[in-house]
């Protein structure tokens, strides 16, 4: 999943999440995560000049992940695990890119630039392994977005924020992956994107 982020965005990152991943429920809460029923969170802790961080995702989501691959064959099966998963690299790849160019990331940046990764990722996937896109990708993945309820109102504000922001870009991409898939375009585009700041890409979302 990391292979697909950095080719897809031409990213050189020194970090490689399996070194940082951790399937342990027990562990992850020592350290600090896994206060609710989740099955994937990113732990950062932060100093001056460093960051300790670790990637949590449940053993069983990773068991069924193995034992059904959707980098393989992505299916209605494995949709949600993939998305749960991906969820989680892309949070990791995108922190790491960011430290290693000495840049601040937010929270809602994070999520925003994962649900954009969820939705290229799984059209791209789609499209190499059946040759085609079904026409409802973008509503299975931003019309009804299920939150945990036991999220605070500002952290229910902020997925919805960036489902919103994710849902508005996508759309606008829709056409382009229709087009030419992983073409020149669009990679462009979408490496341009990831590399700005928050302000810039949610003032170019809005701008569309």
């Amino acid at each position: 999943m990391q292979s697909c982020l950095t080719e897809l965005y031409g990213l050189d990152i020194d970090h490689c999440v399996e070194d940082f991943l951790i399937t342990d429920r027990a562990l992850a809460r020592c350290l600090g995560g896994a206060q609710r029923q989740c099955d994937e969170e990113l732990l950062i802790v932060e100093d001056d000049d460093a960051a300790e961080v670790s990637l949590f995702l449940e053993q069983d989501l990773v068991d069924r992940l193995e034992r059904d691959n959707p980098v393989t064959a992505l299916s209605h099966r494995n949709l949600a695990d993939f998305l749960v998963a991906f969820e989680g690299v892309s949070h990791f790849t995108y922190f790491a890119f960011k430290a290693s160019r000495d840049e601040c990331v937010s929270r809602i940046e994070l999520e925003l630039q994962a649900e954009v990764d969820k939705f290229i990722a799984a059209a791209m996937l789609l499209s190499r392994q059946y040759d085609r896109l079904p026409e409802g990708l973008h509503n299975w993945l931003f019309a009804a977005p299920r939150l945990h309820a036991d999220l605070s109102v500002e952290e229910a504000e902020r997925y919805d924020r960036a489902n919103r922001y994710a849902a508005r870009y996508c759309r606008r991409l829709w056409p382009r992956l229709l087009a030419d898939g992983s073409g020149d375009e669009l990679r462009r585009e979408i490496r341009r994107f990831y590399r700005w700041s928050q302000a810039r890409k949610i003032g170019h979302i809005e701008a569309g």
